[in-house]
Protein backbone atom coordinates (compact mmCIF):
# COMPACT_ATOMS: atom_id res chain seq x y z
CA UNK A 1 0.00 0.00 0.00
CA UNK A 2 2.82 2.43 0.90
CA UNK A 3 4.54 1.82 -2.43
CA UNK A 4 1.27 2.36 -4.26
CA UNK A 5 0.67 5.69 -2.47
CA UNK A 6 4.26 6.75 -3.19
CA UNK A 7 3.84 5.99 -6.92
CA UNK A 8 0.61 7.99 -7.07
CA UNK A 9 2.24 10.97 -5.38
CA UNK A 10 5.30 10.80 -7.63
CA UNK A 11 3.21 11.17 -10.79
CA UNK A 12 1.59 14.27 -9.28
CA UNK A 13 4.25 16.62 -10.67
CA UNK A 14 4.09 15.52 -14.34
CA UNK A 15 0.29 15.50 -14.24
CA UNK A 16 0.29 18.95 -12.68
CA UNK A 17 2.73 20.24 -15.29
CA UNK A 18 0.68 18.91 -18.22
CA UNK A 19 -2.59 20.37 -16.88
CA UNK A 20 -1.05 23.79 -16.20
CA UNK A 21 0.45 23.86 -19.70
CA UNK A 22 -2.96 23.12 -21.22
CA UNK A 23 -4.74 25.77 -19.14
CA UNK A 24 -2.08 28.41 -19.77
CA UNK A 25 -2.12 27.68 -23.51
CA UNK A 26 -5.91 28.00 -23.68
CA UNK A 27 -5.77 31.33 -21.87
CA UNK A 28 -3.08 32.59 -24.23
CA UNK A 29 -5.09 31.50 -27.27
CA UNK A 30 -8.14 33.43 -26.11
CA UNK A 31 -8.26 36.96 -27.57
CA UNK A 32 -6.87 39.87 -25.58
CA UNK A 33 -5.12 40.15 -22.24
CA UNK A 34 -5.47 41.98 -18.93
CA UNK A 35 -4.39 45.35 -20.39
CA UNK A 36 -7.17 45.47 -23.00
CA UNK A 37 -9.37 47.43 -20.61
CA UNK A 38 -6.67 50.10 -20.43
CA UNK A 39 -6.02 50.12 -24.19
CA UNK A 40 -9.67 51.09 -24.70
CA UNK A 41 -9.23 54.07 -22.39
CA UNK A 42 -8.04 57.09 -24.44
CA UNK A 43 -6.67 58.76 -21.31
CA UNK A 44 -4.03 56.01 -20.89
CA UNK A 45 -0.91 56.81 -22.95
CA UNK A 46 1.16 54.30 -24.89
CA UNK A 47 4.10 54.91 -22.55
CA UNK A 48 1.93 53.97 -19.56
CA UNK A 49 0.76 50.80 -21.30
CA UNK A 50 4.33 49.82 -22.15
CA UNK A 51 5.38 50.40 -18.55
CA UNK A 52 2.47 48.26 -17.30
CA UNK A 53 3.32 45.48 -19.77
CA UNK A 54 6.89 45.44 -18.51
CA UNK A 55 5.80 45.56 -14.87
CA UNK A 56 3.39 42.63 -15.27
CA UNK A 57 5.70 40.64 -17.56
CA UNK A 58 3.24 40.69 -20.45
CA UNK A 59 5.92 42.00 -22.84
CA UNK A 60 7.69 38.62 -22.73
CA UNK A 61 6.80 35.62 -24.94
CA UNK A 62 4.14 33.26 -23.59
CA UNK A 63 6.66 30.43 -23.11
CA UNK A 64 8.89 32.66 -20.99
CA UNK A 65 5.89 33.81 -18.94
CA UNK A 66 4.85 30.23 -18.26
CA UNK A 67 8.22 28.90 -17.17
CA UNK A 68 8.81 32.00 -15.04
CA UNK A 69 5.52 31.26 -13.25
CA UNK A 70 6.18 27.50 -12.99
CA UNK A 71 9.62 28.13 -11.52
CA UNK A 72 8.02 30.26 -8.82
CA UNK A 73 5.37 27.59 -8.29
CA UNK A 74 8.07 25.04 -7.42
CA UNK A 75 8.98 27.44 -4.59
CA UNK A 76 5.28 27.52 -3.54
CA UNK A 77 4.89 31.05 -4.93
CA UNK A 78 1.68 31.39 -6.99
CA UNK A 79 2.69 34.69 -8.57
CA UNK A 80 1.18 38.17 -8.55
CA UNK A 81 -2.41 39.15 -9.33
CA UNK A 82 -2.72 41.71 -12.13
CA UNK A 83 -6.11 42.99 -11.02
CA UNK A 84 -5.73 43.02 -7.23
CA UNK A 85 -2.03 44.03 -7.30
CA UNK A 86 -1.09 41.62 -4.55
CA UNK A 87 0.36 38.11 -4.18
CA UNK A 88 -2.00 35.40 -5.37
CA UNK A 89 -1.30 33.21 -2.33
CA UNK A 90 -2.63 35.80 0.13
CA UNK A 91 -5.60 36.50 -2.13
CA UNK A 92 -6.57 32.83 -2.35
CA UNK A 93 -6.00 32.21 1.36
CA UNK A 94 -8.67 34.83 2.12
CA UNK A 95 -11.20 33.09 -0.12
CA UNK A 96 -10.42 29.50 0.86
CA UNK A 97 -12.26 29.75 4.15
CA UNK A 98 -15.55 30.84 2.55
CA UNK A 99 -15.47 28.13 -0.09
CA UNK A 100 -14.30 25.46 2.35
CA UNK A 101 -17.08 26.24 4.84
CA UNK A 102 -19.80 26.27 2.18
CA UNK A 103 -18.60 23.24 0.22
CA UNK A 104 -17.73 21.05 3.20
CA UNK A 105 -21.04 21.79 4.95
CA UNK A 106 -23.11 20.96 1.84
CA UNK A 107 -20.84 17.99 1.03
CA UNK A 108 -21.39 16.34 4.42
CA UNK A 109 -25.13 17.01 4.44
CA UNK A 110 -25.51 15.74 0.86
CA UNK A 111 -23.75 12.47 1.58
CA UNK A 112 -25.58 11.78 4.82
CA UNK A 113 -29.02 12.51 3.38
CA UNK A 114 -28.28 10.90 0.01
CA UNK A 115 -27.00 7.59 1.39
CA UNK A 116 -29.67 7.28 4.11
CA UNK A 117 -32.59 8.12 1.82
CA UNK A 118 -31.14 5.88 -0.90
CA UNK A 119 -31.18 2.94 1.48
CA UNK A 120 -34.72 3.79 2.63
CA UNK A 121 -35.90 4.11 -0.98
CA UNK A 122 -34.41 0.72 -1.90
CA UNK A 123 -35.90 -1.05 1.12
CA UNK A 124 -39.32 0.53 0.47
CA UNK A 125 -39.24 -0.25 -3.24
CA UNK A 126 -42.42 0.73 -5.15
CA UNK A 127 -44.18 1.93 -2.00
CA UNK A 128 -45.55 5.43 -1.47
CA UNK A 129 -42.37 6.38 0.40
CA UNK A 130 -40.23 5.28 -2.54
CA UNK A 131 -42.38 7.23 -4.98
CA UNK A 132 -42.18 10.42 -2.90
CA UNK A 133 -38.41 10.10 -2.58
CA UNK A 134 -38.15 9.42 -6.32
CA UNK A 135 -40.06 12.62 -7.11
CA UNK A 136 -37.79 14.60 -4.79
CA UNK A 137 -34.67 13.05 -6.33
CA UNK A 138 -35.74 13.71 -9.92
CA UNK A 139 -36.65 17.28 -8.95
CA UNK A 140 -33.16 17.77 -7.54
CA UNK A 141 -31.59 16.32 -10.69
CA UNK A 142 -33.76 18.28 -13.11
CA UNK A 143 -33.85 21.66 -11.39
CA UNK A 144 -30.88 23.85 -12.47
CA UNK A 145 -28.82 25.06 -9.55
CA UNK A 146 -28.82 28.69 -10.69
CA UNK A 147 -32.63 28.70 -10.97
CA UNK A 148 -33.05 27.27 -7.48
CA UNK A 149 -30.58 29.85 -6.16
CA UNK A 150 -32.53 32.70 -7.78
CA UNK A 151 -35.82 31.37 -6.36
CA UNK A 152 -34.33 31.16 -2.87
CA UNK A 153 -32.85 34.63 -3.22
CA UNK A 154 -36.23 36.03 -4.27
CA UNK A 155 -37.91 34.26 -1.35
CA UNK A 156 -35.36 35.70 1.07
CA UNK A 157 -35.84 39.21 -0.29
CA UNK A 158 -39.65 39.01 -0.07
CA UNK A 159 -39.93 37.37 3.34
CA UNK A 160 -36.84 38.66 5.12
CA UNK A 161 -36.36 35.25 6.74
CA UNK A 162 -32.82 34.86 5.45
CA UNK A 163 -30.03 37.30 4.51
CA UNK A 164 -29.93 37.89 0.76
CA UNK A 165 -26.18 37.59 0.25
CA UNK A 166 -22.67 37.63 1.61
CA UNK A 167 -20.90 35.67 4.30
CA UNK A 168 -20.62 38.48 6.80
CA UNK A 169 -23.01 41.18 7.96
CA UNK A 170 -21.81 44.74 8.79
CA UNK A 171 -22.16 43.90 12.48
CA UNK A 172 -20.15 40.64 12.39
CA UNK A 173 -16.87 42.27 13.39
CA UNK A 174 -18.52 43.77 16.49
CA UNK A 175 -20.12 40.51 17.66
CA UNK A 176 -18.66 38.01 20.09
CA UNK A 177 -17.50 34.63 18.81
CA UNK A 178 -20.76 32.76 19.44
CA UNK A 179 -23.03 35.40 17.89
CA UNK A 180 -20.67 35.82 14.94
CA UNK A 181 -20.80 32.05 14.39
CA UNK A 182 -24.61 32.08 14.47
CA UNK A 183 -24.70 34.99 12.01
CA UNK A 184 -22.41 33.22 9.51
CA UNK A 185 -24.25 29.92 10.00
CA UNK A 186 -27.60 31.57 9.24
CA UNK A 187 -26.18 33.19 6.10
CA UNK A 188 -24.81 29.80 5.05
CA UNK A 189 -28.17 28.08 4.79
CA UNK A 190 -29.46 29.28 1.40
CA UNK A 191 -26.27 28.68 -0.65
CA UNK A 192 -25.72 25.38 1.17
CA UNK A 193 -29.28 24.24 0.42
CA UNK A 194 -28.74 25.09 -3.25
CA UNK A 195 -25.67 22.84 -3.43
CA UNK A 196 -27.15 20.11 -1.23
CA UNK A 197 -30.42 19.72 -3.11
CA UNK A 198 -28.76 18.75 -6.36
CA UNK A 199 -25.99 16.77 -4.67
CA UNK A 200 -28.00 14.43 -2.48
CA UNK A 201 -30.51 13.66 -5.27
CA UNK A 202 -27.93 11.95 -7.46
CA UNK A 203 -26.39 10.10 -4.53
CA UNK A 204 -29.80 8.87 -3.39
CA UNK A 205 -30.67 7.41 -6.79
CA UNK A 206 -27.24 5.84 -7.11
CA UNK A 207 -27.41 4.27 -3.66
CA UNK A 208 -30.92 2.97 -4.34
CA UNK A 209 -29.87 1.36 -7.62
CA UNK A 210 -26.72 -0.30 -6.28
CA UNK A 211 -28.48 -1.65 -3.19
CA UNK A 212 -31.33 -3.10 -5.27
CA UNK A 213 -28.80 -4.81 -7.52
CA UNK A 214 -27.01 -6.35 -4.56
CA UNK A 215 -30.26 -7.47 -2.90
CA UNK A 216 -30.93 -9.64 -5.97
CA UNK A 217 -27.56 -11.43 -5.73
CA UNK A 218 -27.47 -15.17 -4.92
CA UNK A 219 -25.45 -14.77 -1.73
CA UNK A 220 -28.12 -12.47 -0.28
CA UNK A 221 -30.81 -15.03 -1.02
CA UNK A 222 -28.58 -17.73 0.49
CA UNK A 223 -28.12 -15.66 3.68
CA UNK A 224 -31.89 -15.30 3.97
CA UNK A 225 -32.35 -19.01 3.37
CA UNK A 226 -29.98 -19.74 6.26
CA UNK A 227 -32.38 -17.86 8.53
CA UNK A 228 -30.28 -14.77 9.16
CA UNK A 229 -32.23 -11.78 10.46
CA UNK A 230 -33.20 -9.35 7.70
CA UNK A 231 -31.33 -6.55 9.49
CA UNK A 232 -28.09 -8.56 9.36
CA UNK A 233 -28.62 -9.51 5.72
CA UNK A 234 -29.17 -5.92 4.63
CA UNK A 235 -26.75 -3.92 6.77
CA UNK A 236 -23.92 -6.41 7.18
CA UNK A 237 -23.88 -8.15 3.80
CA UNK A 238 -25.84 -6.24 1.16
CA UNK A 239 -25.11 -2.64 2.14
CA UNK A 240 -21.40 -3.26 2.62
CA UNK A 241 -21.09 -4.36 -1.01
CA UNK A 242 -23.51 -1.74 -2.33
CA UNK A 243 -21.44 1.06 -0.80
CA UNK A 244 -18.32 0.28 -2.87
CA UNK A 245 -19.24 2.39 -5.95
CA UNK A 246 -20.11 5.32 -3.66
CA UNK A 247 -16.70 5.10 -2.00
CA UNK A 248 -15.11 5.64 -5.41
CA UNK A 249 -17.42 8.59 -6.03
CA UNK A 250 -16.55 9.98 -2.60
CA UNK A 251 -12.89 10.33 -3.51
CA UNK A 252 -13.64 12.01 -6.82
CA UNK A 253 -16.10 14.44 -5.29
CA UNK A 254 -13.45 15.77 -2.90
CA UNK A 255 -11.98 17.67 -5.85
CA UNK A 256 -15.14 19.75 -6.08
CA UNK A 257 -14.86 21.05 -2.54
CA UNK A 258 -13.01 24.20 -3.63
CA UNK A 259 -14.24 24.64 -7.17
CA UNK A 260 -17.77 23.28 -7.41
CA UNK A 261 -19.74 26.30 -6.22
CA UNK A 262 -18.95 29.00 -8.79
CA UNK A 263 -22.54 29.83 -9.77
CA UNK A 264 -23.86 29.58 -6.22
CA UNK A 265 -21.10 31.81 -4.86
CA UNK A 266 -21.75 34.37 -7.58
CA UNK A 267 -25.53 34.54 -7.07
CA UNK A 268 -25.31 34.74 -3.28
CA UNK A 269 -22.24 37.04 -3.30
CA UNK A 270 -20.40 34.45 -1.23
CA UNK A 271 -16.68 35.30 -0.95
CA UNK A 272 -15.26 32.04 -2.24
CA UNK A 273 -12.55 30.69 -4.49
CA UNK A 274 -14.94 29.71 -7.29
CA UNK A 275 -16.24 33.25 -7.63
CA UNK A 276 -12.68 34.61 -7.52
CA UNK A 277 -11.59 32.24 -10.29
CA UNK A 278 -14.56 33.17 -12.47
CA UNK A 279 -13.79 36.88 -12.09
CA UNK A 280 -10.12 36.21 -12.84
CA UNK A 281 -11.08 34.42 -16.07
CA UNK A 282 -13.09 37.43 -17.20
CA UNK A 283 -10.27 39.82 -16.30
CA UNK A 284 -7.51 37.66 -17.83
CA UNK A 285 -5.79 37.53 -14.45
CA UNK A 286 -3.63 34.59 -15.51
CA UNK A 287 -1.88 33.69 -12.29
CA UNK A 288 -5.04 33.60 -10.19
CA UNK A 289 -6.57 31.15 -12.67
CA UNK A 290 -3.39 29.07 -12.73
CA UNK A 291 -3.25 28.92 -8.93
CA UNK A 292 -6.87 27.75 -8.78
CA UNK A 293 -6.07 25.12 -11.40
CA UNK A 294 -3.15 23.83 -9.34
CA UNK A 295 -5.27 23.58 -6.19
CA UNK A 296 -8.10 21.78 -8.03
CA UNK A 297 -5.64 19.36 -9.68
CA UNK A 298 -3.95 18.48 -6.40
CA UNK A 299 -7.34 17.94 -4.76
CA UNK A 300 -8.48 15.74 -7.66
CA UNK A 301 -5.42 13.51 -7.46
CA UNK A 302 -5.50 13.30 -3.67
CA UNK A 303 -9.28 12.71 -3.75
CA UNK A 304 -8.91 9.80 -6.16
CA UNK A 305 -6.11 8.40 -4.01
CA UNK A 306 -8.28 8.65 -0.90
CA UNK A 307 -11.10 6.91 -2.78
CA UNK A 308 -8.80 4.03 -3.78
CA UNK A 309 -7.53 3.64 -0.21
CA UNK A 310 -11.04 3.67 1.24
CA UNK A 311 -12.17 1.15 -1.38
CA UNK A 312 -9.38 -1.20 -0.34
CA UNK A 313 -10.39 -0.71 3.29
CA UNK A 314 -14.04 -1.66 2.76
CA UNK A 315 -13.55 -4.35 0.11
CA UNK A 316 -11.16 -7.17 1.12
CA UNK A 317 -10.95 -8.33 -2.50
CA UNK A 318 -8.99 -5.21 -3.49
CA UNK A 319 -5.31 -4.98 -2.68
CA UNK A 320 -2.69 -2.55 -3.99
CA UNK A 321 0.59 -4.42 -3.96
Amino acid sequence: MIKYIARRLIILLPELWIITVIVFTLMQLSPGDFLDQYRLDPSVSKETLQAMEKELGLDKPAVVQYFYWFGKLLKLDFGYSFYYRRPVASLISERLLGTFVLSLYSFVISWIIGVVLGVVSALKKYTLTDKILTVIAFSGLALPGFFLALVLLYMAARTGWFPIGGMYSPETSRLDVWNAFKDIFWRLQLPAFTLTFGGFAGLMRYQRGTLLDVLNEDYVEFARAKGMPERVVIYKHALRNAINPLVTMFGGSLAGLLSGAVITETIFSWPGLGRLTYQALLQKDYYVVMASTVISTVLLIIGNLVGDILLAAVDPRIRYE
